[in-house]
């Protein structure tokens, strides 16, 4: 049993294993530092996701916004040119009746009255009598 009390830590005494324990302890540091390490490059990599989350959330809104007012536009844009098509067509027929107009007075005169042709502008928009001038643009049209 005394025997026993004296060699109770083992390598503690016996000088053979003193290099292994120290190899096992730096080990172990080793290992410690290892993790250590992994755990701030989780971290970072961890904290790099939620910075790019944030950024294209923000990317998302910006570009929902976006989308919301050239949506807008768009709409009214179309209800402008629905209201254009509109006007195209009343003066289309308003044309008509003044060429129906001249017409009858070439009819019941006899003189030779010049009736000019008119295109149908809702199915050829490019051909319609009208002089050619540039479109204007400034650039704040642009502006969202």
């Amino acid at each position: 049993m005394q025997r026993q009390a004296t060699t109770s830590s083992g390598s503690d005494c016996d000088p053979r294993y003193a290099n292994v324990d120290e190899r096992k302890r730096k080990r172990m540091i080793s290992n410690r530092e290892s993790a250590r390490r992994s755990r701030q490059r989780k971290q970072k990599q961890m904290e790099d996701l939620v910075n790019e989350v944030s950024q294209i959330q923000n990317e998302n809104g910006q570009l929902r916004q976006s989308i919301n007012v050239n949506s807008q536009r768009y709409a009214e844009m179309e209800s402008a040119n629905n209201v254009l098509r509109a006007q195209a067509m009343e003066l289309t027929e308003r044309l008509r009746s003044l060429n129906s107009v001249l017409q009858l007075v070439e009819d019941y005169s006899g003189l030779a009255v010049e009736i000019p042709e008119i295109p149908d502008p809702l199915l050829r928009p490019w051909q319609l009598p009208c002089p050619v001038q540039p479109i204007m643009a400034s650039a704040d049209m642009f502006e969202y």
